[in-house]
């Protein structure tokens, strides 16, 4: 009897499976939801973080009633959509900067000159992410300097307190990703050079 039970139940669930609800994802924040960090972070996971931020950052906000803060009105809102911004760049930044780093090579040793092809490379592609990474530093500062206007100065969204500090921080200069980004340039450009200068 036991067995029977067992049998109709497999029986019913795969002839009438229940309806599964389908989770569409359209807004900002819902593609913000999707980001994640990895306690170890590997490239293919940079590049799923990178993937959900940059929908994140084209798509249109929700309605402010499901926003990531307590909303009450549209100056609140003004000021929301714009730390929403500048935090998604910083965060686009953080995973360029993660994602670069795997390709970087912080030496040229001399027992790598047969790879010397193959390094040049690498260094080519983390140029290219540090250089992505510049760009999103300049988006971030722009609505940073939004949401630091005047009108905002003393509206505080405490849902996201975070951001605002990332703001008042890159007010300040003690968050300055520019300067960062630009010492792993430099020191990339010192790495090409000896690479170039080897015989393979």
């Amino acid at each position: 009897m036991g067995k029977f039970r067992t049998v109709s139940i497999i029986l019913l669930i795969t002839i009438f499976p229940a309806p599964l609800s389908a989770y569409f994802v359209e807004y900002k924040e819902q593609y913000y939801n999707l980001y994640h960090l990895h306690h170890i972070q590997y490239p293919d996971d940079s590049m799923e973080n990178i993937y959900w931020l940059e929908k994140a950052a084209k798509a249109d906000f929700a309605n402010p009633l499901y926003a990531l803060a307590l909303i009450e009105n549209e100056t609140q809102w003004e000021k929301y959509r714009y730390l929403f911004m500048m935090h998604v760049n910083l965060k686009l930044i953080e995973q360029y900067l993660f994602l670069g780093n795997k390709w970087n090579k912080r030496n040229a040793w001399f027992y790598n000159a047969p790879w010397k092809e193959q390094n040049l490379k690498s260094l080519e592609t983390a140029e290219t992410c540090y250089r992505t990474a510049l760009y999103y530093w300049q988006e971030a500062n722009e609505w940073a300097a939004k949401a630091g206007d005047r009108r905002f100065r003393f509206i505080n969204l405490e849902k996201v307190q975070f951001w605002e500090d990332e703001a008042g921080r890159m007010e300040t200069g003690s968050l300055n990703y520019e300067k960062t980004i630009t010492r792993e340039l430099a020191l990339l450009q010192q790495v090409r050079e000896k690479f170039e200068s080897m015989r393979p």
